[in-house]
């Protein structure tokens, strides 16, 4: 089977991480969220954009250990609101928790568009899907920082993305403040923790450390 093609080519990409803070927001102090960040961000009046992705989330377990934590997992992502866009594939990294002075989470990223059949790709190299749910909402841009106000939808049937099949989880938005960069900018941290300081009380970025959700 033909791989996906990826570009640009894994090879020539530099090693990046992403700086991460999150929070939510109920979904009746939502515009006040919005209004606050189109006052914030850069001209956020003709510029923020509006977002409705699909995204399956793959797994392929270490069978040569006995740890249930050894497993790679890899993101698929599809707009569905622009059905000729390129998929994407995404790799996260382990959350960097060590060192309880930096003011964001940090963890290794790589993303890169891809052709259509990356699914098909991942199935027969042994992944197997893990999750998958609809994300839809809105981003800002502040300089290189992206804010992303959204909501997240189960699908009853994994797969189908009609709208029949999607049902909205909890009374809350999710609010994600990140900067993907290269390696040994940690001023951007200090950058980001300054403008979340901005978006109190209505919403609180804060650095979670996922393990302890799995």
């Amino acid at each position: 089977m033909e791989g996906p093609a990826l570009a640009p080519s894994l090879k020539n990409i530099a090693p990046q991480q992403e700086y991460l803070l999150q929070g939510s927001i109920l979904d009746a102090h939502t515009d006040a969220l919005l209004h606050r960040l189109r006052g914030l961000c850069d001209n956020a009046e003709s510029s923020f954009e509006t977002f409705n992705d699909y995204e399956a989330v793959y797994m392929l377990r270490n069978s040569s250990t006995t740890q249930q934590s050894q497993y790679v997992l890899f993101r698929v992502r599809h707009a569905l609101d622009d059905p000729d866009a390129p998929d994407h594939i995404r790799y996260l990294g382990q959350a960097e928790m060590g060192d309880r002075s930096r003011p964001t989470l940090v963890r290794a990223c790589l993303d890169v568009a891809c052709s259509s059949n990356v699914r098909e790709f991942l199935t027969e190299m042994g992944f197997r899907m893990d999750h998958d749910y609809v994300a839809k909402g809105i981003f800002f841009h502040k300089g290189r920082m992206k804010v992303l106000v959204y909501k997240i939808y189960r699908l009853i049937q994994p797969g189908s993305t009609d709208q029949k099949n999607l049902e909205q989880l909890g009374s809350s938005h999710l609010v994600e403040l990140s900067v993907v960069a290269p390696l040994g900018q940690e001023q951007i941290g200090e950058d980001m923790k300054t403008f979340a300081e901005q978006l109190k009380p209505l919403v609180m970025l804060e650095k979670f450390d996922h393990r302890r959700l799995q």
